[in-house]
């Protein structure tokens, strides 16, 4: 198959996941409370833009039938507010929750949201790590082509973006997730001295359901409170190394 018709399917499994995942969201009677119970490490959801709770309802699904209670700051919403004020939100839910030794587990703008909270926002260190999929680190072009203030503060020129950009502290306590090919994040979400994990697929949404997305958000969620002080990019079994990328031993 030719890369343009591979990126083409991507492309469309990808929305139709995304349909799909919004529509059962909007219908869906969940509460969040279901999930609060669980004797392991507590898990913070927050999703990306656009998207509500319930739109990462499967990684949710997992992580509690792994043990652990997830918790959702359902004042996000639909989480179109700024990424400083959306991160103070998380913080106070922390706070107010008495969570400590969490996960952040984000979908796309979440990873800023959750490293923003993680950098500045937690002097108490309430959070562990963060396991953060398809997030858009150095920003993505295309912000800058749309008309939602939302949509366009996550350009590569946005001053949030740069200053998380510069903050390396935390990056060993986090691991980013992505495929060979983001449709919505051409610079892709390779996070310098994080565990970064690249699958053999493509797509911005569907890999929140992908099988070694799964297993890296459990992986996280289990992981020793301590973060190991390895870095590099590891593969899913199968991956091909990216252009400039090594794969971790």
């Amino acid at each position: 198959m030719s890369t343009a018709l591979q990126i083409a399917g991507w492309w469309a499994r990808d929305y139709a996941y995304a349909v799909g995942r919004q529509l059962r969201s909007a219908v869906s009677r969940v509460s969040p409370d279901e999930f609060l119970s669980g004797d392991g490490r507590p898990v913070v959801v927050v999703p990306g833009i656009f998207e509500d709770w319930r739109f990462m309802l499967p990684l949710i699904e997992e992580l509690h039938a792994g043990g652990h209670p997830v918790h959702v700051v359902t004042m996000l919403q639909r989480n179109r507010i700024a990424v400083p004020r959306a991160a103070a939100l998380l913080a106070h839910y922390l706070s107010e929750r008495g969570l400590t030794d969490a996960v952040i587990v984000a979908h796309s703008k979440g990873g800023l949201i959750g490293k923003y909270a993680m950098t500045l926002l937690d002097p108490e260190h309430r959070i562990s790590r963060m396991v953060a999929v398809c997030s858009p680190f150095s920003g993505s072009r295309y912000a800058g082509f749309m008309l939602l203030p939302s949509l366009r503060a996550l350009s590569p020129r946005n001053a949030v973006t740069l200053q998380l950009g510069r903050e390396l502290s935390v990056n060993e306590r986090i691991t980013s997730v992505f495929g060979l090919f983001d449709p919505h994040i051409p610079e892709g979400s390779v996070l310098p001295g994080a565990r970064n994990i690249q699958l053999q697929t493509g797509g911005h949404f569907r890999i929140l359901a992908h099988p070694e997305t799964i297993r890296a958000v459990l992986a996280g969620a289990d992981a020793p409170a301590q973060a190991p002080h390895g870095r590099g990019t590891t593969q899913a079994p199968g991956a091909a190394n990216a252009p400039g990328e090594t794969r971790s031993g």
